[in-house]
């Protein structure tokens, strides 16, 4: 992914009837441990760039730590990492990443996921669409690939 040009305004986020996503921030350490730590099993096993993430010994501060970093690599323009909150701010959701590209003819990776107990409800399919649109609409790039929707992680895996 080429940096966000520094004229340009990252986009903050977007929000549904459903949703919110917005930047995430260490004052966001509570929700998202929760989303996390509720939802271990089911996204050790969907996150193609972390396959061992999250650990179940995963500590409070150590997510912190994460979000620490991703705010800051946001604000260096580097990486982007969202919460995906409900609208009223009460629930995280989810998260969404936007990454420099791992593969070759790429502008960006984008991936994301939803807590275990909103997988029935329709929301992650929801939230592929907005994302997707919003990233078509707001952002700067012309090549972006969503692993593990776009691609299985052999056709992932066997690309240059």
């Amino acid at each position: 992914m080429s940096p966000i040009p520094r004229d340009m305004e990252v986009p903050y986020g977007v929000e549904t009837e459903r949703f919110r996503i917005r930047p995430i921030t260490i004052h966001d350490t509570i929700k998202d441990y929760d989303a996390v730590m509720t939802s271990v099993d089911f996204l050790r096993g969907c996150l193609f760039s972390s396959p061992d993430w999250p650990s179940h010994d995963l500590t409070l501060i150590q997510d912190m730590i994460d979000l620490a970093w991703h705010q800051k690599e946001g604000q260096l323009r580097r990486s982007f990492a969202f919460a995906v909150m409900s609208v009223d701010e009460s629930v995280q959701l989810g998260c969404l990443y936007i990454d420099p590209p791992s593969k070759d003819g790429l502008d960006a990776e984008v991936s994301m996921w939803v807590r275990a107990s909103e997988v029935d409800t329709g929301l992650d399919a929801e939230l592929y669409e907005t994302v997707r649109r919003w990233v078509d609409d707001e952002w700067p790039f012309d090549r972006v690939a969503y692993p593990g929707r776009e691609y299985t992680r052999e056709e992932w895996d066997a690309l240059p």
